[in-house]
């Protein structure tokens, strides 16, 4: 939905909190829940989708029949694509996903091709004059990266998927950006890395590949920076104990595009006593929970997981926890255990709708929260999402 004229600003929920793989199960969450959110929401006009596309749904909907199938759905149904979540390549619910969500990362072509794939999707979904994003893995995740041939090997493909942004903008007027994601224990996590990382020595070496692979002008190879910005979601920026609001601003003093904003929270605690016996119920065998606990000299720690953060606490260590597990918006306590969504101010809000044109709600773990804190349907709690959002947006 659109919720601001100047600059054009869109609102979406993305579909990743929906299970499927095929293009089937995706097909049938836009129908059977994106339609009832946009009902429970009730926006005026259109209402625009976030779609996630794993590599098995972006290869089926290649097929220019599914891809017409839906372009007639949305008609009829007042609805329209303006991002793609293409971080996740394979399954990302129930089943052990953990590191796995990472692979295959920018160092492989299986990385490339994919993109690639979802791309030309977006470009033929994208109304006209609405700007697009793509949001994906932040490199690679960090152990797995042990030399400089490892970092320009996902250099040249980042490059390479540029490359392909830039074709479609030449042959089709449509915009879109590929949106880096930091994550917490990725080889990108915070927002200083993928300032260093979009502008620092390694931006050298893309555009000697470029000359050298493609003997392109100064025209060509300034223009796909053009089609590479960040993806900023906020519990991850969080968890890192930054400001997303601050986030926003330095990446926009680096002159780094903010090709999307995810809107979401992440758990925080004093980790003692009753608090830490209440997130042992958040311990799940799904997804990675990093938690990063600071101390009272400020330093931080990290751990892998919650089950090794769960093993290792002592009361009394760590001032607070951040923990990476996304909950409802509108969630505020848990008895002792809280959530950052106290950051997401109006003033966040304004700031993000001048940095971004592309905002998301990213909730996807519905189906893991703890039973008590579960609404009983999953669109009725992203709709209260929305409507918090709205609330803070003023609109």
């Amino acid at each position: 939905m659109k919720i601001q004229d100047s600059p054009a600003t869109h609102l979406t929920y993305c579909l990743n909190i929906h299970p499927g793989e095929s293009w089937a199960e995706n097909f049938a969450a836009i129908r059977d829940k994106a339609v009832r959110v946009r009902n429970l929401v009730g926006p005026d006009g259109e209402f625009g989708l976030g779609l996630r596309l794993g590599n098995q749904a972006a290869c089926e909907l290649l097929d220019p029949a599914r891809r017409k199938e839906l372009k007639t759905f949305l008609s009829d149904n007042a609805l329209y694509v303006f991002t793609v979540n293409a971080f996740p390549y394979g399954q990302f619910h129930q089943t052990a996903v953990k590191e796995d969500v990472y692979a295959p990362d920018w160092r492989s072509p299986q990385r490339l091709q994919y993109t690639q794939a979802v791309a030309k999707i977006l470009a033929d979904l994208l109304p006209a004059h609405v700007q697009g994003s793509i949001s994906t893995a932040p490199g690679s995740y960090k152990p797995w990266i042990q030399s400089r041939q490892d970092e320009e090997a996902m250099v040249r493909n980042l490059v390479l998927a540029c490359f392909a942004l830039f074709d479609i903008r030449h042959t089709t007027g449509k915009r879109i950006e590929l949106a880096i994601e930091p994550e917490p224990d990725c080889y990108i996590e915070s927002t200083g890395e993928l300032i260093d990382f979009l502008t620092g020595p390694l931006k050298g070496y893309a555009q000697r590949f470029m000359v050298q692979q493609h003997q392109v002008g100064d025209e060509f190879r300034d223009g796909i920076w053009e089609h590479l910005g960040a993806c900023l979601d906020t519990a991850h920026a969080a968890v890192l104990f930054e400001d997303p609001m601050e986030s926003l601003r330095r990446l926009r003093q680096a002159r780094i595009h903010v090709s999307k904003v995810q809107v979401s929270s992440a758990l925080r605690l004093q980790p003692r006593g009753r608090a830490l016996e209440k997130l042992r119920t958040f311990a799940e065998g799904v997804y990675l929970h990093q938690v990063k606990a600071r101390r009272s000299d400020g330093t931080i720690v990290s751990y892998a997981d919650l089950p090794q953060a769960l093993a290792a606490a002592s009361d009394g260590a760590d001032d607070e926890w951040r923990v990476h597990f996304h909950v409802p918006l509108f969630f505020d306590s848990f008895e002792d255990l809280h959530s950052t969504s106290d950051l997401l101010t109006p003033a966040f809000f304004a700031e993000a709708c001048q940095a971004s044109r592309n905002l998301e709600i990213e909730t996807y773990t519905f189906d893991v929260l703890p039973a008590d804190l579960r609404p009983a349907d999953v669109t009725d709690s992203i709709a209260n999402e929305y409507r918090w959002v709205l609330d803070q947006m003023g609109v």
